[in-house]
């Protein structure tokens, strides 16, 4: 069965998350940096039935595209260019980096580990690929 691949896209660095083969469960893979992006996906593509990619969406909470945008939208481009059978969709990204935070908080995770922007990035996409999971399988 495939999987969905999901993305935190950053400036400087890209949290990943892929799904279980029944596309139920987001699970955490990694976070590599912005340069390392596309050998990544390649390699995950090749390792995994991958069926879509999920993109977080950033924006503000009135809804409006946050600056981050700007370098995310070229991202996409470049996914639906590179890779043309994938669906590639967006989630919604809000919140996630604060409640992904939260949750390493809650969970017990040392100060010192919370501060790893890298592990924060690969907890948002999680979150996002969660999120996404949940809402394609009750149809909206």
């Amino acid at each position: 069965m495939s999987r969905v691949l999901a993305v935190d896209y950053g400036k400087k660095r890209v949290g990943f998350a892929i799904s279980d083969s029944m596309c139920m469960i987001a699970n955490p893979l990694e976070t590599v940096l912005v340069q390392d992006v596309w050998k990544f996906i390649d390699q995950q593509i090749a390792k995994h039935e991958i069926s879509t990619i999920v993109v977080g969406y950033a924006t503000h909470k009135d809804g409006q595209e946050s600056e981050s945008m700007q370098y995310i939208h070229p991202f996409v481009k470049g996914l639906k260019r590179k890779y043309p059978n994938l669906e590639i969709a967006f989630e919604d990204e809000r919140y996630t980096s604060v409640i992904a935070s939260q949750s390493l908080i809650e969970s017990g995770t040392s100060k010192k580990t919370r501060q790893n922007k890298a592990l924060i990035d690969t907890v948002s996409a999680t979150l996002i690929l969660q999120s996404y999971l949940e809402r394609i399988s009750s149809g909206t």
